[in-house]
């Protein structure tokens, strides 16, 4: 963008001011996009700040927290060698993904140096202490990252827009996860042995250990086990189905430009448009421009062309944007028999974004079609209090010659249909008939007629037939004056009349095509012909294709961690117990969006929020795992079931702590910190944040309850041994 500028600064400064000429630059998308940036980039800083500070909070040693807080900088510098080998940008998605990644890259580090301190406190010296810590973990790390990149490979592979947008997201996670891992059993160990050689080691929380284990086994006994057990299995799952909100397909954004489509009064030309029209937006954008009312704008633009109009504006500050809507509406309903709306434009608008919904009303007779899309034009109009946007207009105004075919004196002059079809070609726009090359370019050949300006002169036209000798063109065709639409649609060979509708700020796509079918589609359907058909489009179809694909997505991740878990624990009953942990972290997420819903923070189902629930499988059953591995490791040395567990909760109680807090408090500042940018990631901050913390709460309680069945029979069965 910097060269572009520069160029342009040259034209204006060399031949366009020569030429009496300026060129001034209306809009600038790069504005918003490194907003955006640089937003993303404090909340990344933020959060690494936020994680560090919950490490020394846990060690309440510098020299460990340092040690841990190095693999952030480790990992995301392979992230940014990989990303620009697989020729990747640094944008948005991208850097949220480092964002996201800031407290998940710490989890295997965390669990080593965890694991390494607590065996220097039980005695052990540094070496010995750093070779058996991440021996004793690394099967546990092996799974838990291999389960975090196998969720994002169906991300990776999916063709439609969710691939394009987030492979940036999946691949810069994947790859931050994978270095953390090689960071935390290779360098973390050598660190510690020269580190934390002369340390003294004692866990400053360790009667907070004590006390939470005592009380989780108490409160999963024998008498409460099953209720948790049935309670943690079967509500999540009725709190989704009554808190999910509806789904959406893409947000917004917030950009800095409000946009208007203007469909002008029938008849309308160039000039009245121009003059008429341009210059009313003109004097009613003026005080704006100055500053003397406000919101204060910009720049404006104002375009006309053959078949309508568009503007767009944007304001001095970018937090005023909204207030351009209603003020670009007024000024187009002071327009007599206009029809437009103003909206803030969508930053993927280019991937089918915009949240509008295509109607498409289709069938064989185009009266028809219009009288039908004039009932769903005010029904619309009613449902929403919004006008939509009809392709082509619902008016026969538009000036039409019908040329009718007269058959019989057409056989009688050897011509055919196909004959006089060519012929009305050459006598208007003109008749390709073949093409020239001269060995170094190709034209095209066209025939063409004299002009005629009136229908008359068309129909004294003489023609030379073939069995008929010199005929005026009126002996063959009926020239018929009538009126028409200004352009025929046609949508798999169907003629169609399309209602774009543009949903009202806050309203997901979800709540607008039930709104279409409760109350504007019966009102088209008793207009419509026998042979007449609805069908939707624009973001409705999109959203459709894509919960389809999020759906298959999501149940694919859930069977390649079933797979992938089993083989590394060599029991598909010990994975099924890990995934019973997801209902949990998903109504975790669920939950913060309806909380978030109900303070007024409008926040819809969207695609990305979606991508949050896929990054969510990855992360909250890396707790499960280590609980599990910790428990089966404990009953093959020897410990009673029930001795087992305990034991697995007090160890692993400080490192899922402290990996859970750091990883939330990382996305902390993408949730919570305002900004241009946030409200793209903000829905898939909180279905991580509040699945993370939702679920943490419950494992604990839920993996020892399902753990500890069956520890009445072990004991019977070791003392009857």
């Amino acid at each position: 963008m910097d060269g572009l500028r520069e160029a342009v600064a040259e034209l204006r400064e060399g031949p366009l001011l020569r030429a009496g000429l300026s060129l001034e630059q209306v809009y600038d998308e790069t504005i918003y996009i490194d907003r955006s940036i640089e937003m993303v980039t404090s909340n990344l800083a933020l959060g690494i700040l936020l994680a560090v500070g919950v490490l020394w909070w846990f060690f309440r040693k510098f020299r460990a927290t340092m040690m841990v807080a190095l693999a952030i900088p480790a990992c995301v510098l392979g992230s940014f060698i990989l990303l620009d080998a697989a020729g990747r940008s640094l944008n948005v998605i991208s850097l949220a993904g480092l964002a996201f990644a800031v407290g998940m890259v710490l989890d295997a580090a965390i669990v080593v140096l965890e694991n390494i301190i607590r065996l220097r406190e039980k005695g052990l010296d540094g070496i010995e202490a750093s070779a058996q810590g991440t021996s004793q973990v690394w099967g546990a790390l092996l799974a838990s990252t291999a389960t975090t990149v196998a969720i994002f490979l169906p991300v990776v592979f999916l063709a439609d827009e969710a691939g394009q947008l987030f492979a940036d997201l999946a691949l810069t996670i994947a790859v931050a996860v994978c270095f953390s891992l090689i960071v935390a059993v290779t360098v973390l160990p050598t660190t510690a042995m020269s580190w934390l050689r002369h340390a003294k080691m004692e866990d400053p929380h360790r009667h907070w250990w004590v006390a939470m284990t005592a009380g989780i086994m108490r409160i999963t006994g024998p008498k409460m086990r099953l209720i948790w057990i049935v309670g943690l299995l079967t509500v999540p799952l009725a709190l989704v189905f009554l808190m999910l909100p509806k789904a959406d397909y893409l947000p917004e954004g917030n950009r800095n430009l409000v946009f208007s489509f203007i469909n002008p009064p029938p008849g309308a030309n160039i000039d009245f448009m121009e003059h008429e029209m341009g210059q009313k937006v003109a004097d009613a954008m003026a005080p704006h421009l100055t500053g003397e009312q406000q919101p204060q704008v910009d720049n404006y633009f104002f375009v006309a062309f053959p078949r309508g109009m568009f503007m767009g504006a944007r304001t001095v500050v970018p937090e005023e944007t909204g207030q351009l809507v209603p003020l670009i509406n007024g000024i187009i309903a002071g327009f007599p028999d206009t029809i437009g709306f103003a909206f803030k434009a969508s930053l993927f608008g280019g991937l089918g974004g915009g949240r509008s919904i295509d109607i498409d009303i289709q069938g064989r007779d185009l009266e028809a079609l219009l009288q039908a899309g004039g009932a769903g034009f005010m029904a619309v109009r009613e449902a929403f209090g919004t006008m939509p946007r009809p392709y082509p207009g619902l008016d026969l105004a538009e000036p039409e010659l019908r040329l009718v075919p007269d058959e019989r004196r057409i056989a009688e002059v050897g011509w055919n249909r196909g004959d006089i079809g060519g012929i009305a070609r050459a006598l208007g726009d003109g008749l390709y008939v073949a093409d020239y090359f001269d060995g170094e370019k190709r034209l095209d050949v066209i025939l063409r007629s004299e002009p005629w300006l009136t229908p008359e002169e068309l129909a004294a036209i003489p023609l030379a037939t073939p069995d008929g000798g010199i005929v005026p063109l009126s002996e063959l065709v009926n020239v018929v004056r009538t009126a028409g639409p200004d352009q025929l649609r046609r949508i798999d060979r169907r003629r169609t009349v399309t209602l774009q509708v543009r949903l009202p700020e806050g309203m997901s796509v979800e709540e607008g095509m039930e709104l279409i079918k409760t109350r504007v589609t019966p009102v088209i359907e008793a207009a419509l012909p026998e042979d007449g058909f609805i069908r939707y489009a624009g973001s409705a179809d999109k959203l459709q294709t894509t919960l389809t694909n999020m759906s298959g997505t999501f149940l694919l991740a859930i069977a390649i961690l079933y797979l992938l878990i089993s083989a590394l624990f060599r029991s598909f009953l010990d994975s099924l117990l890990v995934l019973l942990t997801i209902p949990l972290a998903t109504v975790g997420g669920v939950a913060t969006l309806y909380l978030m819903n109900m303070l007024g923070i409008a926040q819809a189902m969207d695609l990305l929020t979606m991508i949050g629930f896929v990054i969510l499988l990855g992360l909250v059953v890396n707790n499960a795992i280590l609980l599990v591995h910790q428990t089966r490791s404990a009953e093959r040395e020897g410990l009673m079931r029930r001795d087992a567990v305990e034991q697995a909760v007090q160890l692993r109680l400080r490192p899922i702590l402290m990996s859970t807090l750091t990883s939330i408090f990382g996305m902390l500042p993408l949730l919570v910190m305002p900004g241009a940018g946030t409200e793209l990631y903000r829905g898939l901050a909180a279905v991580i944040v509040g699945g993370m913390v939702l679920s943490t709460i419950f494992t604990l309680i839920l993996l020892p309850s399902l753990l500890r069945l069956g520890e009445q029979k072990t004991v019977v069965k070791t003392a009857l041994g």
